[in-house]
């Protein structure tokens, strides 16, 4: 558990770094260098996710049930880890309706992804996990929605987002998904979400 614990401590600390000290993150940046501070985040957030994951998989030799999950919750799951995806995929791909509509489009995906994981599994560690990953989501979405409220950002209509852009950000979504689905989530987590 304390590996598992350390990961998200590590991973919420470096993420919200733009959430308590946008200003400190920005000089840091202009100081070191935008591909160095890059790397760097993207470096210690792999070692993050390594151990959470790490952490996990110790943690399910020995689980410790809080509720039993319905059959049913699995397959609305597989459908909002989907809707996520298109979150993702809207997030990544530039001028999509979603990221000029609400801004933060991972964040929702990362909200609707913990949601999906919380409401399908049922251990201690499970709610650490997803229950940890959907609060600092949530907040952290109203904070940078009330913040650009206070600096009067305007979101673009999505009559500027273009059909190509929302097009290849659902293609991303099924892909992905798929590959999770059948692949990945069996390969890297060790269970499989067809089970």
């Amino acid at each position: 558990m304390l590996i598992l614990v350390v990961g998200l401590v590590i991973f919420f600390v470096l993420h919200s770094i733009r959430l308590v000290a946008p200003q400190w993150r920005e000089t840091s940046m202009a100081r070191h260098g935008a591909m160095r501070w890059k790397m760097r985040f993207g470096m210690v957030t792999l070692i993050a996710t390594a151990f959470i994951v790490m952490g996990y998989m110790q943690v399910r030799l020995e689980p410790v049930w809080l509720w039993f999950p319905p059959v049913w919750s699995r397959h609305l799951a597989g459908l909002l880890v989907l809707v996520a995806l298109f979150f993702v995929g809207s997030a990544l791909v530039p001028n999509t309706t979603m990221r000029n509509k609400v801004g933060y489009p991972m964040l929702i995906a990362v909200k609707l992804w913990a949601f999906a994981h919380l409401i399908s599994n049922g251990t201690l560690a499970d709610l650490i996990i997803f229950g940890s990953f959907l609060v600092w989501s949530i907040v952290s979405f109203a904070v940078y929605r009330r913040r650009d409220r206070k600096a009067g950002v305007v979101y673009k209509t999505s009559e500027e987002s273009t059909v190509p852009t929302n097009l290849i950000a659902f293609v991303f979504a099924m892909v992905s998904w798929f590959a999770i689905v059948f692949y990945l989530h069996q390969a890297i987590i060790g269970v499989s979400p067809l089970v």
